[in-house]
């Protein structure tokens, strides 16, 4: 669905101002290569988040906390 609301809107694009469709369409590989070092920096922070907070919350997973008993 992503991908056809990507299509008619480049496609609407077209229809009004076909210059700057096409400037598009060429840059668009150019930012995709130039964000995938981003990208990759951004999981690595989510990673190092996620470790950080499981080694926090490690004492309180040992001792039961959140436990409900019956």
């Amino acid at each position: 669905m992503k991908a056809l609301l990507l299509l008619v809107g480049w496609c609407l694009l077209f229809l009004l101002c076909w210059p700057l469709a096409l400037v598009a369409l060429v840059l668009f590989p150019l930012v995709w290569l130039i964000s995938i070092p981003l990208r990759l920096i951004g999981i690595t922070f989510e990673a190092l988040f996620a470790l950080l907070r499981a080694v926090l919350f490690l004492p309180a997973r040992l001792l039961g906390h959140g436990k409900r008993l019956n």
